[in-house]
């Protein structure tokens, strides 16, 4: 069944009245599965097999099927409708969730642990990109011309802080979930999550908003999305993920070297709550300062203070870093899916956004298992420099896009 066309009805009133009271809070819970299962697989499998190797194995593997299943997912909902996608998803990804913990503790060969992680990846509900797409459309559709640049602004800082609240909240209950009573308890959870909240989100009356192939006019060829202004976001965003992706594991393997494993998804959290704050700030930014000049500067914050962590020290002063990180990753995030919004081809924002959702998971998937392996075969502090590394990719593609961004967007028709 395809969504009817969507009914354009300009006005005054602000984006969270055309979206209804509880979207955002649906919306918000709904990604919290996604944000839980890379790192919930990750520790879980530390804890149980004892082994920071294969749990990084693990978290690549989810990745992995992100990555392959993400563009697709959506791709399918800008030709079909988003419901039609994320409810078939949603409860596939609970299902197998639940038999994660299942698998893990029994004798099975880790080849089998792997193929469960893949299949997790694959059913991932793209919540976040879905939501993205919906509120673009809605700000198309509703808001009034003169209003849209500013609420249009506003909603990707949202979105984007969303998102970082997602990732900080996520870490911090697999942390406290795992404390306090068993490693398979946040997956149990996330699974729950997944059943409850995703299906929510996906019949939520606003996915009948965003245009489907049938319904929409002109829709940009596939090679549009190999454009070098979309490539170089998305090897930012991957190069974000990385980041996200070392520092976790990193961290992971510093505090198992203190005794503490379990405590690394608490400490996490404290990058994310500058993080997250900053993200949100973003909005009130002077529209003088450019998106281009805005990334240059976040990614730059973000190579300095990994720089710092990657010295590594005690486990205040590796909390106190860990806090100024987050000064730089938020916005920066925020600014990469303000880029990729309004530089998304016309009737493929759901695919934009899913394949920069896909990089960030697939570079956190893929960096953890690299590190894992380089902080048990190697050493911590080793691993530590991993960090450095990615930030220096956001870096470099900020200032690339920096001296492309005027002409790749006088270009560029938002949609």
């Amino acid at each position: 069944m395809t969504s009817p066309a969507p009914q354009r009805v300009v006005a005054h009133r602000p984006l969270i009245h055309h979206a209804g009271a509880w979207y955002f809070p649906v919306a918000f819970v709904a990604r919290l599965p996604f944000a839980m299962m890379t790192v919930g697989v990750l520790a879980l499998v530390v804890a149980v097999r004892e082994s920071v190797a294969l749990g990084g194995l693990t978290s690549a593997a989810v990745g992995i099927g992100v990555v392959v299943a993400g563009p697709v997912l959506g791709d399918l909902a800008d030709r079909h409708g988003q419901s039609g996608v994320l409810v078939p998803t949603g409860i596939a990804n609970g299902l197998l969730l639940a038999l994660f913990p299942v698998v893990v503790s029994s004798s099975a060969a880790d080849a089998i642990v792997l193929g469960v992680a893949v299949a997790i990846g694959l059913t991932g509900p793209q919540t976040a990109a879905m939501s993205r797409a919906r509120v673009m459309a809605l700000i198309g559709a509703r808001v009034a011309p003169e209003r849209r640049e500013r609420t249009f602004s506003r909603a990707m800082a949202y979105e984007s802080a969303a998102d970082e609240t997602a990732f900080v909240i996520g870490p911090f209950v697999v942390g406290v979930l795992a404390a306090v009573t068993d490693p398979w308890a946040p997956i149990a959870a996330a699974a729950a999550l997944s059943l409850v909240f995703v299906t929510a989100f996906a019949l939520h009356p606003t996915g009948r908003v965003v245009p489907t192939a049938t319904t929409r006019g002109e829709r940009a060829p596939a090679r549009a999305l190999r454009h070098p202004r979309l490539l170089v976001l998305v090897v930012a965003v991957f190069g974000v993920g990385a980041f996200f992706g070392s520092t976790l594991t990193s961290l992971t393997a510093f505090m198992a070297a203190q005794g503490a494993p379990e405590a690394g998804a608490l400490l996490y959290g404290a990058m994310g709550v500058g993080s997250a704050v900053l993200a949100l700030a973003v909005a009130v930014l002077p529209a003088g300062f450019a998106l281009r000049w805005r990334l240059v500067v976040f990614a730059m914050l973000l190579f300095a203070s990994a720089g710092a962590y990657s010295v590594g020290g005690s486990v205040l002063t590796v909390t106190v870093v860990l806090c100024l990180m987050g000064l730089g990753v938020g916005p920066a995030l925020v600014t990469l899916f303000s880029l990729a919004g309004t530089r998304a081809p016309a009737g493929r924002t759901a695919t934009t956004m899913t394949l920069l959702a896909s990089a960030l998971t697939l570079a956190q998937a893929l960096s953890s298992a690299v590190t894992g392996a380089v902080a048990e075969s190697v050493s911590v502090a080793t691993a530590m420099l991993f960090p450095v590394a990615a930030a220096s990719l956001v870096l470099a593609m900020a200032a690339v896009n920096a001296s492309r961004a005027r002409r790749w967007d006088q270009a560029v028709p938002v949609e």
